[in-house]
């Protein structure tokens, strides 16, 4: 019997396993969306689907046989309108008796479902393809039977009534697909971001909708909190930066704008308020654009051009097409401080058209969106009791906040501080950066999905879930510190030098440490401080500028006293207090000016815990050294 021959190798090439998490982050907008996967590199990063696209029109179109989906979709408004459809993300959970059909009208209109009462659809045209031909030969019961094929007859044009819910679940299929051919494995789970105003009933046809695509929601995101997972990673942070900042975040969307202010606190959120309105929007710039670049047409042609609103069937699809190309010159005018140009081919009449708008002029014609804009950044900063120089940083979410003219007009109506942190002070809105406004909650859901998927216990993973209590979060309402008195003269006001250890709105429960190098006598080795609850303020005062040389040798008016704004700090409650001798203390030699003095090196403690209760220690560092205890109940 002879012996089997062992194979040598294989022919086969080795599997590439990939490592990368199978979750998908989505920003799934009313006008456009957005997917991220986590990298191979361990950062969120926001991918393309097959088309190139990062930013994915949220539009779906079906054109005889074909359905397009994306910015495909979105060529067909032009003439095939009644075929396309957009805007069906804000009208999951509705009722068709609770939309206003002004809601939608520059695509398939909504209408009542025949089968289903009251229950929104779109209807739209397409081709049935027809059944396949009879091979040669077949049994047929026919009186004539011929043994030729079958002609194929032609495409059948029929109606096609889809929900709501079913159009959102075709459009959320195809982004997870183009995450599954990106990491090349079946996506289990995806994170998705959802505005504040989104009610319950439609969160849960939200949910409903992504698992009709074959996906699992691992947790429904605010858009606040999408944003905050982003800009409280590494990545994000900065020299000038601090851990703990208060964040305002700007959603300028389509036809609204989301307001929200953070406290982040070494990497924890806490929202201290929110404002949403529909009065203004990025549609409105778009309009006021449109129409500036429709004069401009009909200066130039002699053809008029009546949009926004359009009088007739051709103006519409003029229209159409200028809606389509000033999407390109919004993105050049973003990236470039030069002009940018809106070409149109065949805009009317068989007229082809090219124009140009500078920086400045679009700023003027954006001037109105950006001062409502700051209008309602001042009513939510009076609202929260705030003043505009608590604000550390700003934000911004959506393609329309890459503008600049946007960042510069609201830092100076709103009278946000000179050294404010914006992405466009740090240089990381142009090319995609880490501060792309039309990235970040898609980077922020990925993270959070990665995060969640790397949880084995179900417990904690049901802390993520809509029903938990841990979403009930509470916060300090006052900074917490230690206070060690003295009479210099920069510390008159509250009697010493003040140490923040818990800054106010800090989430709930909490623990600050902070190490302290603290000078003694040689005599006693004390150690003595106050911890206070305090009260953070705003002082308004008012300086004359000095005059320059030149301006000295002019006979002008004098000059108008500027404003000029200082925090303030005023003691409030004392905690308790710490008077005890140091047993470490050492004596610094060599030749330093602190040469012959002692010191010791101490860490004060601060818990909070979730009903209020404050426990301080002090400890000073090594072993037997002194140890300190204060409690004090809920406050």
């Amino acid at each position: 019997m002879a012996a089997k021959t062992a194979l040598n190798g294989s022919a086969e090439a080795p599997a590439q396993i990939s490592t990368l998490p199978p979750v998908v982050g989505i920003n799934f907008g009313n006008s456009y969306a957005s997917i991220a996967v986590f990298t191979k590199e361990g950062l969120a990063e926001c991918i393309a689907n097959e088309d190139g696209e990062r930013q994915i029109a949220c539009a779906i179109a079906f054109q005889g046989e074909e359905m397009y989906i994306g910015n495909q979709a979105k060529q067909q408004l032009v003439k095939n309108a009644q075929n396309s459809i957009t805007g069906f993300r804000n009208l999951l959970g509705k009722k068709f008796s609770e939309i206003s059909q002004s809601e939608n009208n520059s695509s398939a209109p909504v209408i009542q479902h025949p089968d289903l009462p009251d229950t929104p659809a779109y209807k739209v045209q397409v081709l049935q393809p027809s059944p396949s031909p009879l091979p040669a030969g077949s049994n047929v019961t026919s009186p004539a039977a011929s043994h030729a094929p079958t002609p194929r007859s032609e495409p059948v044009p029929v109606d096609r009534i889809l929900t709501v819910s079913e159009v959102n679940t075709i459009f959320l299929k195809s982004l997870i697909e183009s995450a599954e051919d990106f990491l090349g494995k079946q996506i289990t789970g995806t994170v998705i971001s959802v505005p504040s105003t989104f009610t319950d009933v439609q969160k849960d046809a939200l949910e409903k909708a992504v698992s009709n695509a074959g996906v699992k929601v691992l947790q429904l995101l605010d858009e606040a909190g999408a944003a905050a997972a982003t800009t409280t990673t590494a990545e994000w942070s900065t020299e000038n930066l601090s851990q703990d900042r208060t964040q305002l975040l700007v959603d300028l969307g389509s036809s609204s704008v989301s307001l929200n202010i953070l406290s982040v606190r070494e990497g924890l959120t806490y929202s201290l308020a929110s404002s949403h309105t529909s009065s203004v929007g990025a549609n409105d710039i778009d309009d006021k654009l449109i129409k500036f670049f429709a004069a401009d047409f009909t200066k130039k042609t002699k053809i008029p051009l009546t949009v926004c609103p359009s009088s007739s069937t051709v103006d519409q699809r003029a229209e159409a097409k200028l809606r389509l190309a000033i999407e390109h010159t919004k993105r050049t005018i973003s990236a470039s401080p030069g002009a940018a140009t809106c070409s149109v081919e065949s805009l009317k009449d068989g007229m082809d058209y090219t124009g140009s708008i500078n920086r400045m002029r679009f700023d003027m014609l954006g001037s109105p969106i950006y001062a409502a804009v700051a209008k309602e950044i001042n009513s939510l900063l009076a609202s929260a009791a705030m003043d505009p120089h608590d604000i550390d940083e700003v934000v911004y979410i959506g393609g329309t906040s890459c503008l600049p003219g946007l960042n510069d007009r609201l830092c100076i109506e709103v009278g946000l501080h000179e050294d404010i942190e914006t992405p466009f002070a740090r240089g990381t809105v142009v090319g995609g950066g880490l501060g792309d406004p039309t990235t970040i909650l898609a980077r922020g859901c990925a993270a959070q999905a990665a995060l969640i998927d790397s949880i084995q216990e179900d417990e904690i993973r049901a802390a993520f879930g809509r029903e938990s209590k841990a979403n009930e979060v509470s916060a300090t309402t006052k900074t917490l510190g230690i206070l060690f008195p003295n009479d210099l003269p920069e510390n008159k006001d509250l009697g010493g030098t003040w140490i923040p250890v818990v800054q106010k709105e800090t989430a709930l429960p909490v623990r600050r440490i902070v190490s302290l190098d603290i000078a003694l006598t040689a005599e006693s080795k004390r150690v003595a401080f106050e911890a206070w609850e305090v009260e953070e303020g705003i002082r308004v005062g008012t300086v004359i500028p000095p005059k320059t040389s030149s301006e000295e040798d002019e006979d002008e008016e004098d000059e108008e006293p500027e404003e000029i704004k200082h925090r303030t700090l005023t003691k409030t409650t004392l905690l308790g207090s710490v008077d005890t001798q140091a047993k470490l203390g050492i004596q610094t030699k060599g030749k330093s000016q602190d040469a012959g003095k002692w010191f010791t090196t101490v860490e004060v403690q601060f818990v909070v815990g979730i009903d209020g209760g404050v426990d301080i220690e002090l400890r000073e560092v090594g072993e037997g050294g002194v140890v300190e205890r204060i409690h004090v109940s809920s406050l």
